[in-house]
């Protein structure tokens, strides 16, 4: 398949909302997300969304490393035209970084438990409970669907910065 480029902030791909995709099963969909599981291994990432590869669609793909999601592995998914609501009030704040700000990473809040409802490529029903870095992951890259980068959900500025740079703050 393709690596893609990432869009970064500041483009306006970044600040809109996608549009649903109408038919989840068209070659042309199932094309776009090879190229966003390739462009995500190339990048080192998590989660990418189909705005952070300039195709303005609510498609995001995301996986969870079982040693950031408490042991529990969760497989590469594809979801298409997600619905997300929070389960419960707890909230949890942890450090994020994002493809499309690269070598930057700030303190986000959200909720600690979500279901994430949408299809997948075979156009299946998707309904998922998910519960710490699983929940983030999908609610971060969710966001992007909604012209929503981490930076506009920070509350304390001051926990942004270079990767580089807060890990020195951290170490000292």
């Amino acid at each position: 398949m393709a690596i893609l480029k990432i869009a970064r902030m500041g483009h306006p791909v970044l600040r809109s909302a996608a549009q649903p995709v109408e038919d989840p099963t068209s070659p042309e969909i199932r094309r776009l997300v090879a190229d966003m599981q390739d462009t995500l291994r190339d990048a080192g990432g998590v989660g990418l969304a189909a705005p952070q590869v300039y195709v303005p669609l609510r498609i995001v793909i995301f996986f969870a490393p079982p040693d950031r999601n408490n042991g529990v592995a969760v497989p590469m998914t594809t979801l298409i035209n997600p619905v997300i609501e929070a389960i419960g009030d707890d909230l949890a704040d942890q450090v994020e970084g994002c493809l499309s700000l690269p070598g930057m990473a700030g303190k986000v809040r959200r909720p600690a438990a979500v279901r994430y409802r949408g299809v997948d490529l075979d156009n299946a029903p998707v309904d998922v409970q998910a519960y710490g870095f699983h929940a983030r992951v999908v609610q971060h890259e969710v966001d992007h669907l909604d012209g929503i980068l981490y930076p506009m959900r920070m509350t304390d500025l001051t926990t942004f910065g270079f990767v580089e740079e807060l890990r020195k703050a951290a170490a000292s």
